[in-house]
């Protein structure tokens, strides 16, 4: 598995070290005051007034997400969603939780992988769940925790910042593929595109496309987030996730702009092709209209026949290349003023 898609490290006095949790915090007043040693404890302090337990998993088990099910009573098809990770961006309610999808994108070997992040949020715990290509949370944890007044905002601002962290993964996805198609684009000014070439247009557009298909949903999901369609939020978040939908918007411009460049330049590419063809089938029917004088001349007087004009003529060789030479140069001359030559 690529380093980067590893699911990170668990917390040093994490006592349980299962397989699939990254790491289980609980907060009060934005700061972490404990860390948990079993899951089963999570029931116990998400209840207590003013305290978050923040749960991270990367692709955990049936039986993982059973117990976190039981700890905070989740939704059956939230749990089902959650373990199928085939799901499109959305946000759900069940009940006073939120179940929210969100798609995320990684560059892998000159492609785009994709992944996805579950997140359930609810009256005192975030538990988000990672398939696929994502980079851990490990980042967003210590962002939050470095700022206890914001991280005081609970679960919600934890959404936020998931989000907000997700979102901006989008980037360096995007930098990479707008630096392959500017190359692309000087190299159809200079040259046709080779087969490969051709190929590799067609596998960013189509892959452009699914990340576009990825994001553009989050522009609903933040804005219901934003005006509390789900569940009321903290009125200082709503323009935090504002914030989050003008980056998607942004993101999802960009995106278009590179499909439509993408588009030029295989036309582009297509049209110089094509002139070039044009360029040298002219060349070529020039060529052969100059050769069919020699040609023709030749097989005039290679025939056979016995009383012939010029046959016997002292000067007929010397007369029959001059004329083959002027005849020529002057087709010649005529086929370069047009441009054929």
């Amino acid at each position: 598995m690529n380093e980067q898609f590893q699911p990170g490290t668990l917390a040093k006095d994490l006592a349980l070290h299962e397989a699939g949790v990254v790491a289980a915090s609980v907060y009060a007043g934005g700061r972490k005051v404990a860390e948990l040693s079993s899951i089963e404890e999570a029931a116990a302090w998400h209840e207590r007034p003013d305290h978050v337990v923040w749960i991270g998993l990367f692709e955990p088990s049936d039986e993982l997400l059973g117990r976190i099910q039981r700890q905070f009573d989740l939704h059956e098809l939230a749990i089902e969603d959650a373990h199928n990770a085939h799901q499109r961006p959305k946000v759900e309610q069940y009940g006073d939780a939120l179940f929210v999808v969100a798609r995320t994108a990684q560059m892998v070997e000159g492609r785009i992988a994709f992944g996805e992040t579950h997140l359930f949020v609810g009256r005192g715990y975030v538990v988000s769940v990672r398939h696929g290509a994502s980079r851990s949370y490990g980042a967003v944890r210590q962002h939050c925790e470095a700022c206890p007044r914001t991280l005081a905002h609970g679960a919600d601002y934890i959404l936020y910042a998931v989000l907000d962290f997700i979102v901006d993964d989008y980037r360096p996805v995007l930098d990479s593929i707008t630096a392959e198609v500017d190359a692309i684009e000087d190299r159809v000014l200079k040259r046709t595109l080779s087969k490969t070439r051709v190929e590799r247009l067609y596998l960013l557009r189509r892959d452009l496309l699914r990340l576009r298909t990825a994001v553009v949903p989050l522009v609903d999901v933040c804005r219901r987030l934003e005006h509390a369609e789900v569940k009321p939020l903290d009125p200082e978040m709503q323009p935090l996730f504002r914030d989050v939908t003008d980056h998607v918007h942004r993101v999802e411009e960009e995106i278009d702009s590179l499909r439509e460049v993408l588009a030029f330049a295989f036309e582009a590419s297509l049209m110089i092709g094509q002139a070039q063809q044009t360029e040298t089938t002219r060349h070529l029917a020039a060529w052969a209209a100059i050769l069919a004088v020699p040609t023709a001349i030749a097989g005039i007087y290679g025939m056979n026949f016995e009383h012939m004009p010029e046959l016997k003529w002292q000067y007929g060789y010397f007369g029959v290349i001059a004329a083959i030479v002027v005849i020529c140069g002057s087709l010649y001359w005529r086929f370069r003023r047009n441009g054929w030559l």
